[in-house]
């Protein structure tokens, strides 16, 4: 026979195991109820890059679940190092969880992040970098675009020949960067002259009108090394009647159409397209979730996000709304020129569509899908992306393309 105390010990063990498992499932309910205080902080913002850069962020925010979760607000600060510096006060103010942004300078910012550090806040930096140790940064930028894009220049080029230099947007990290990185290949070639060089702030109008005033003065130019932008340049050579000449230039859609444009060939373009993915926001939203959701452990640090590489014979239009079959360009109407293709990645960001990039619209059907595990690092670089630090020993090493002409 059961005693009457040892039913009532049984029962109240019943209710305490009860009552626990009540307060886990709160638990549990509460944390998937947990709005995420999420900014998105762009600094310079006039161009398609930074548009789709947002926008995609943007859509992955509106993708469930992270519909449920996150609580988005963007904040355009400008060119002004100040400006962003107070914007991330305000941030850090109103009790941010997370920052995402472009930073406008690589070590202006470093002590607003530090503090904000200090108060929990993660902070994310996407394409462009800075050197506080307690931020990550998401960038292509060591991934080698100056040195390799020049190399295939002069080789283009035959080593010799008047160039021009367009460049992006002064004081940041990735212009300055590419341009080392170009320059130390231009400066083991006496024959490249550097005849004008300009800032186009990564932005198609403006690269065309700098060109425009280049052109007037070196008419005779043979060669452009142009960053972002770079359709541009195209057209202010189309405009004034020269003949087209050997370019780089980023991963717009009319350049990458253009490079396959068979009467362009025969007017004399040749190049790659390389340069900026704007995938690099959306790869680091998602990696901050992972963190804040508590699905991924990763210390603070540089993360490498793959150099694009495509060279005129490379050019595959693609069929569909994304990257699929190995394409990479769009074909023409279905995008804006200036429309900058490399926002897709299968891998990484297979939510994300051309509706995405250009409006911040979620892909209708999507969910937020779980990135691999592995995260790869980029190496330190003093004033780019750490401060005491030493580079590597090959830090302009080429690894897309191989000298084809003797210095």
């Amino acid at each position: 026979m059961i005693s009457w105390k040892k039913t009532m010990r049984v029962g109240a063990a019943a209710l305490c195991t009860a009552a626990l498992g009540l307060s886990l499932l709160a638990q549990d309910a509460a944390a998937q109820e947990k709005k995420y205080k999420i900014y998105l902080s762009l600094s310079y913002s006039g161009n398609s890059w930074q548009s789709e850069a947002a926008n995609i962020v943007k859509a992955l925010a509106k993708t469930p679940p992270y519909d449920k979760m996150v609580e988005l607000t963007e904040v355009i600060s400008g060119t002004d190092p100040q400006a962003q510096i107070a914007a991330y006060e305000s941030m850090i103010s109103a009790k941010a969880d997370g920052i995402i942004g472009f930073p406008i300078s690589s070590t202006a910012l470093n002590r607003v992040i530090h503090r904000g550090c200090e108060k929990g806040v993660k902070f994310f930096m996407y394409d462009a970098t800075v050197t506080e140790p307690c931020a990550y940064n998401v960038s292509y930028i060591t991934a080698g675009f100056g040195e390799n894009t020049a190399q295939a220049l002069v080789n283009a080029l035959g080593g010799k020949g008047k160039i021009f230099l367009s460049r992006g947007v002064p004081g940041n990290s990735v212009d300055k960067r590419h341009t080392d990185g170009a320059m130390s290949v231009f400066k083991k070639y006496p024959g490249i002259q550097v005849v004008a060089e300009y800032y186009s702030y990564w932005d198609d109008r403006t690269t065309q009108q700098e060109t425009a005033k280049a052109l007037a003065a070196h008419p005779d130019v043979d060669g452009i090394w142009a960053q972002a932008g770079e359709y541009g340049a195209i057209q202010a050579l189309l405009d004034k009647g020269n003949k087209l000449v050997p370019m780089t230039g980023e991963n717009s859609n009319g350049f990458r159409l253009a490079l396959a444009n068979p009467d362009y060939q025969k007017r004399g373009l040749k190049g790659v397209s390389a340069g900026s993915p704007p995938a690099t926001a959306g790869y680091a939203f998602k990696l901050m979730m992972e963190i804040l959701t508590g699905q991924r452990t990763l210390e603070p640090g540089n993360i490498e996000f793959p150099l694009p590489w495509v060279p005129a014979d490379q050019v595959k239009l693609c069929k569909g709304q994304t990257f699929e079959d190995g394409c990479n360009t769009f074909p023409d109407g279905v995008v804006p020129s200036s429309f900058v293709t490399e926002v897709f990645s299968p891998t990484l960001l297979p939510e994300l569509s051309i509706q995405s990039a250009l409006e911040g619209k979620p892909t209708p059907g999507a969910t937020i899908k779980p990135l691999p595990s592995d995260v790869p690092k980029a190496s330190n670089e003093p004033g780019i992306n750490c401060q005491k630090c030493e580079p590597p020993a090959d830090l302009y090493k080429l690894t897309k393309v191989q000298p084809t002409v003797t210095p």
